[in-house]
């Protein structure tokens, strides 16, 4: 078995498939910086829910302004849970959302 074969091979054993979701903010004008503030009271929250494998939020080095979500679910109840959780009503519907310029999401299944 080569490396990659390898690789390939232990990353099914820790994902064992799933949702991913990716998703992309963009915060309005002078917004990124309470963007972000959110954000990280909202990350521990997600993920310590029971259906979330991986969540991951990073921000752009270059324009601090983009956001990107790297978001892995264990199926598509865990991703309606999370959707439905109070720390997702209170940080992203009702803080977050309304100071962006842009928002973008994404659904993958994992092979």
């Amino acid at each position: 078995m080569n490396q990659q074969t390898t690789n390939q091979h232990t990353i099914h054993d820790v994902t064992g498939g799933g949702l991913l979701v990716v998703a992309q903010w963009e915060a309005k004008a002078d917004e990124a910086d309470r963007v972000a503030e959110i954000l990280r009271g909202f990350l521990p929250e997600a993920q310590s829910e029971p259906g979330v494998k991986l969540f991951l939020i990073s921000r752009a080095k270059d324009n601090p302004a983009q956001f990107l979500f790297y978001e892995l679910f264990r199926d598509e109840a865990a991703f309606k849970a999370h959707q439905e959780s109070a720390h997702f009503k209170t940080y992203i519907a009702g803080k977050a959302l309304p100071l962006l310029a842009k928002r973008e999401r994404t659904q993958y299944g994992l092979l």
